[in-house]
This record gives C-alpha cells, structure tokens and sequence, in this order.
C-alpha cells in the first residue's frame, strides 16, 4: 500500500489537543474533514459514552456534522478520538469498535508532557484480518 498521508493545519492540530485536554479524563472525539488529503474543517462532538477508554458520537450531532460536510463539498478525512493515559496508538478496544473504513483514525495521547498525534488506517480484507498501517501526518 502506498503511504498515507494527511495534511493537518497547525490551527486544527492545537484545537485537537485543547479538546482533548478540556475533557480530560474523558475521551474526546469527533469528525476532521476535507478535501484530497489535506483537512480543512474541525468538528469535535460529544462522547455519549462518558469514558476514559471507548467513545460513541451523539447520533444527532453525527447526522448534523455528514450534513455540513456534504454540504459544504468537503469528504470526512478522519475520525479522531483521544487517549488521555495511553499512547498515540489504536488500542485493542478501538480496534473492536473498529466499522469504518474510508476515514483515517487520528488519535491525540495526552500521556506525556508533549501531546502526541498519530493516524492509523484501518484495512480488512476480510472479517478475520486487519491489516493496520500507520499515516504520515504533515502539519501545515
């Protein structure tokens, strides 16, 4: 597979890290869109799920934001969450809950010091593998 590669606007990267430290020690997450591979628009939802280890959108803000993303000719490039105690990787949870395809996972750890932000596309080629491949992300 060819690399992945997504370009993340300095202005969205800090407001990832702010809505992911503004809910700690709850998950963050929500919806990056965009155009080819460069994103354009942040749109952070809320966990309904309340937790610091799994996240689900409220289905109303979901449905709202596909909306305005179509609407606004753009695609859904990524879907990000945050990782308030463990590492910028998909953990074996969010491998579970994993039913998308077509957008990235962005995950924002605030384990550290510094915030650490990682992307991840998730393949699988049948309902017995996954194959997982890390995306660079170039902060522009």
């Amino acid at each position: 597979m060819d690399d992945i590669i997504l370009k993340l606007p300095k202005s969205i990267e800090v407001a990832l890290i702010e809505h992911a430290t503004s809910l700690t020690p709850i998950e963050s997450c929500g919806y990056l869109s965009g155009v080819g591979e460069t994103i354009t628009t942040f749109h952070p939802m809320t966990n309904v799920d309340n937790s610091p280890e799994h996240f689900s959108f409220n289905p109303k803000e979901q449905f709202s934001v596909v909306k305005e993303v179509r609407n606004n000719n753009e695609n859904i490039l990524a879907v990000y969450h945050s990782h308030p105690e463990t590492p910028a990787r998909l953990s074996e949870e969010d491998i579970k809950l994993f039913n998308d395809p077509d957008p990235v996972y962005i995950i924002v750890s605030l384990k550290d010091k510094t915030p650490e932000i990682n992307g991840f596309k998730v393949i699988k080629p049948n309902k017995n593998e996954i194959k997982i491949h890390k995306v660079t992300i170039i902060i522009i």
